[in-house]
């Protein structure tokens, strides 16, 4: 059939529905944008929609001058739908009371006299859609052509509908599962909280005072095994309390500001150089960019990363640790670099998880914690974590923030 024997009017609303059904999301308006369309492209005086229920017809919508089917289920063998779908190709009939395939008493109540049934996907088709006259007429070749084209786009919408209900349903069985889980989070962090620290309390309490009050009754044997246990006690109560934080800053409710970068890292490396005075350390802290972030949780991002590079270059003799940024106009990224243990990249995939270590804790204390919070802090905000690194090299350690303003142009040193 020649194209240009259609009226230009009749392609340009194919397109136009083409359009609207792109951006449809569910079944029902899928049908009633299909309904309109199919009795405007050719002029008909009704049109139905379809649906195949099994070995039945579901009329379940129509547009027509007055009432035909809507809501009815017939058997596939018994209407003209069932036709059109069994035998896969479109059924075109002048006059339905001279046509078997017409169950004529269905027919008699309604103003039909000729229609235009074409099937919703030749190959294992899903519906129909269907088009009526009140006179006798036949449908053209242009006509037919125009309402199977239709159907052929309703058909890869109504995939598309079913894709993204079940797309839809997995996000909110995945939803359920997450808030779940957040619950036994919770009840866990409760759990730890209140009745685990009381014994472990107890037991360091109690070894306390027996290494203060009873050492002289202790062999230096007796002496060592209370001391670990003190000291176990007490990497046991960090452990909880990195545990606590970590489930409290998921349920903390961000509250953004302007987090002034620079002054957090002084007030840290100041911190450090104090603490660890003893040690060479040298801090190259670079222009850091201020950002929207919640600054209690973005310090506590400064706070894990740069203690890391502390204790990880606790080998070297000369610790040089590197801070700075990147900044485009989509994002801002920071980085800490240090020149001390690095860790083996083929284990990176454990970096961020909750109690992976990459080293012993005999070489390095800790408790696990650390760069999984780091990491769950920043996806809060929106950004990323990552890391590069060489074993007895050093590791760089990068995180993202989404830009609030565009970029001040100045000369930075690329790492």
């Amino acid at each position: 059939m020649a194209m240009k024997n259609i009226p230009p009017e009749s392609i340009k609303l194919l397109v136009s529905t083409v359009q609207e059904l792109s951006l449809t999301r569910d079944l029902d308006t899928v049908m009633k944008i299909v309904r309109t369309a199919a009795r405007n492209l050719t002029g008909a005086d009704g049109a139905t929609f379809v649906l195949r229920d099994g070995d039945k017809c579901y009329y379940a919508d129509e547009d027509a001058i007055a009432p035909l089917w809507k809501g009815s289920r017939f058997p596939m063998s018994a209407c003209i739908s069932g036709w059109a779908m069994l035998n896969r190709q479109p059924a075109v009939i002048e006059d339905i009371y001279a046509d078997s395939r017409i169950p004529a008493d269905a027919y008699k109540p309604t103003f039909v006299k000729s229609l235009a049934m074409v099937p919703i996907r030749t190959i294992d088709p899903i519906g129909a859609i269907g088009n009526y006259w009140a006179i006798q007429r036949m449908p053209t070749e242009e006509e037919v052509w125009l309402l199977q084209s239709l159907a052929d786009i309703t058909a890869v919408t109504i995939e598309n509908v079913y894709v993204y209900a079940e797309l839809e349903q997995r996000v909110k069985d995945r939803t359920r599962q997450l808030e779940a889980i957040n619950q036994d989070l919770e009840t866990f962090s409760y759990t730890v909280s209140h009745d685990l620290r009381a014994p472990l309390r107890t037991v360091t309490s109690f070894t306390s005072i027996l290494l203060e009050d009873h050492a002289q009754h202790l062999s230096d044997e007796g002496k060592r095994i209370a001391t670990k246990i003190v000291d176990g006690g007490k990497s046991m109560a960090a452990l909880i309390d990195r545990l606590l934080l970590f489930f409290k800053n998921d349920k903390k409710e961000l509250l953004k500001v302007l987090v002034p970068m620079s002054a957090i890292v002084t007030e840290l490396t100041s911190d450090i150089k104090m603490q660890e005075r003893n040690r060479d350390i040298e801090f190259l802290i670079h222009d850091l960019p201020n950002a929207q972030g919640d600054i209690i949780l973005i310090t506590e991002v400064w706070a894990n990363l740069i203690s890391n590079a502390v204790k990880y270059t606790r080998g070297k003799l000369k610790t040089l640790i590197e801070i700075g940024a990147e900044e485009t106009y989509q994002q801002l990224v920071y980085y800490v670099k240090d020149n001390g243990a690095g860790f083996d990249m083929e284990n990176y995939d454990k970096l961020f998880g909750v109690f992976q270590r990459l080293h012993a804790s005999k070489e390095f204390e800790g408790t696990g914690v650390g760069l999984a919070s780091v990491q769950r802090i920043i996806t809060r905000h929106g950004g990323k974590v990552w890391a590069n690194a060489k074993i007895n090299e050093g590791a760089m350690f990068y995180f993202s923030l989404p830009a609030y303003r565009r970029p001040v142009i100045q000369s930075k040193k690329h790492l």
